[in-house]
């Protein structure tokens, strides 16, 4: 006989309360505690804010946003905007410039919901340096429930900076990332640290990675049931989950699995077959963020509905463009004519009108003008662009052709002959092999 989804939580619940003896890290002031929880996974573009709203509205207990470098968070604003009543971390892009250009925009790194949730929104932070992570980390802990280190990630805008699953490979560098993290960040605001990693290439090394990791004072550690090198496509390994679930069980630490977790029910049977504490959704909630919904709340939504309902999210929280039209791709039937239409569109105003969204239309509006969407505000703004580039080119021009000495010869020309000049000074005081230069020489 096939238990309910209810009793299964009840009985997961149950079971951890009854094991008086285990210890049990103490959950911060302002912190959130894992167990019994099935949550949205950690995604880039997918875990933007709308959907993360919507996978709470199905049902999802927490919320990981996207990974977040911590270099971008250093030197970013922090600003609420009352139009949305979110909370937006900006700042300029350097595009590889120590003074980025005066028509630089600024733009937005992450955005947030302080009322719908800062409770339940664990931010990932992409990091490699326990300096740099205290610093990031610092500038968004009042605003979440969590800071989560991502040790896990295998594409390479990661590893290269010896973030993500690099860590792995240097777990002295991730250990001392995650206590500087709780002594520094987690203490301070009363928040959980945790931490997200991969399966290593063998049980003992896996089970030695975590034993050290368990160690550090978090209160979450999420398995990721896949090694490094395994794609998405690949299946999920499980024959490790319970010996990692005890390792953490045994520091007190809960456990959270990933990997092929379909649907809420799934995600609750797996949990009492593995002893681990609760469970990561992502794949499949990247297609339909109401797999939160057990078969007792009506299971699944249809396509249409989850469209709405993110699009109606989407319009009111002024999520950026493209991120939009990614997301509909994810959610839509790609055999409908209205899907293939909607992603031909330019703006949210056409995107709404093809969607039959007409109570949507006006808000839709504002944003497009809002984001300089519109057709005038856009050319406007490109016309400006040209316009000020086409001043600093010249300004740039005009340096060049003027010398430091006020002459006619460029400055590279004139800091060449101040260097060769120097070199047959010294040349007249000091002995050296080098020869002397020639008046003529000097003067070419």
């Amino acid at each position: 006989m096939l238990r309910t989804p209810t009793s299964l939580l009840t009985r997961i619940r149950s079971a951890m309360a009854s094991t008086p003896s285990a210890p049990k890290v103490p959950i911060p002031r302002n912190g959130v505690d894992y167990r019994g929880k099935i949550v949205l996974a950690p995604m880039v573009r997918t875990g933007e804010l709308p959907t993360r709203l919507l996978a709470l509205k199905y049902g999802a207990d927490l919320v990981w946003g996207p990974e977040t470098i911590d270099r971008s968070l250093i030197g970013a604003v922090r600003r609420h905007c009352p139009r949305t009543n979110t909370i937006i971390y900006t700042r300029i892009p350097s595009h590889g410039q120590q003074a980025p250009p005066p028509e630089s925009r600024e733009s937005i790194i992450y955005r947030l919901h302080p009322e719908r949730e800062s409770k339940q929104l664990i931010f990932q932070l992409g990091t490699a340096s326990p300096e740099l992570a205290v610093q990031a980390a610092t500038f968004v802990a009042p605003d979440v429930a969590g800071i989560d280190v991502n040790s896990g990630c295998p594409k390479p805008f990661s590893t290269l900076g010896g973030m993500g699953a690099a860590l792995l490979k240097d777990p002295d560098r991730l250990v001392s990332i995650l206590e500087a993290l709780v002594e520094q960040v987690g203490k301070k605001f009363e928040i959980g640290i945790s931490v997200k990693i991969r399966l290593l290439e063998t049980p003992e090394l896996t089970h030695a990675l975590v034993s050290r990791l368990v160690r550090t004072g978090i209160t979450g550690l999420t398995i990721h049931c896949r090694t490094t090198p395994m794609r998405p496509a690949e299946r999920a390994l499980r024959e490790q989950l319970r010996m990692i679930a005890n390792t953490c069980h045994e520091a007190g630490v809960a456990c959270l699995m990933n990997g092929d977790v379909e649907s809420r029910d799934q995600a609750l049977q797996l949990m009492e077959e593995f002893g681990v504490d609760g469970a990561m959704i992502a794949t499949s909630a990247e297609k339909n963020p109401s797999v939160f919904r057990g078969d007792a709340d009506g299971g699944l939504v249809g396509w249409k509905e989850v469209v709405r309902d993110y699009m109606t999210e989407a319009v009111a929280v002024d999520n950026k463009w493209g991120n939009t039209k990614f997301m509909l791709a994810q959610l839509a039937n790609s055999k409908d004519p209205v899907y293939r239409d909607a992603l031909k569109a330019k703006s949210y105003s056409d995107m709404i009108k093809t969607l039959g969204y007409d109570d949507l239309l006006e808000k839709a509006a504002d944003i497009d003008e809002n984001v300089r969407l519109s057709a005038e505000s856009k050319q406007a703004e490109i016309r400006a662009r040209k316009e000020q580039q086409k001043k600093h080119l010249q300004s740039v021009k005009q340096k060049r052709l003027n010398s430091p000495e006020g002459g006619d010869s460029p400055p590279r020309r004139q800091k060449y002959l101040k260097k060769r000049k120097r070199e047959v000074d010294d040349a007249e005081t000091v002995p050296s092999t080098v020869p002397a230069l020639s008046a003529a020489a000097i003067a070419m």
